[in-house]
């Protein structure tokens, strides 16, 4: 079964806010659903196009798995806080589970 993720990309406007009011609030919800960070803000230069500074990427053991997440109550009251500190895009999408290069 091919995997989901979060892709998000947003601009905090409130570091400080953001990570003692928003952060701890995603942690549940996120490790219920199966969730664990492979991207979390750190080093990054963009090569072409434009996007938001900050990006993130979460894990889910399925599509559905990172849907659920999203749509949880859990999550719901965490993104009431994220949308105060920051503005952002965020893309679900499922993972691809196929041949790779060479196979």
């Amino acid at each position: 079964m091919a995997k989901g993720y979060w892709i998000v990309h947003n601009t905090v406007s409130d570091v400080d806010a953001y990570k003692t009011k928003y952060v701890p609030l995603n942690q549940e919800p996120i490790k219920a659903f199966g969730g664990r960070f492979l991207v979390r803000g750190g080093q990054s230069e963009l090569i072409e196009g434009s996007l938001r500074p900050r990006c993130v990427v979460i894990e889910f053991p399925s599509y559905q798995a990172a849907l659920d997440c999203f749509n949880s109550e859990g999550y719901a009251a965490a993104s009431v806080e994220r949308r105060k500190y920051s503005e952002g895009d965020i893309l679900i999408v499922e993972g691809y589970d196929g041949p790779q290069p060479g196979q």
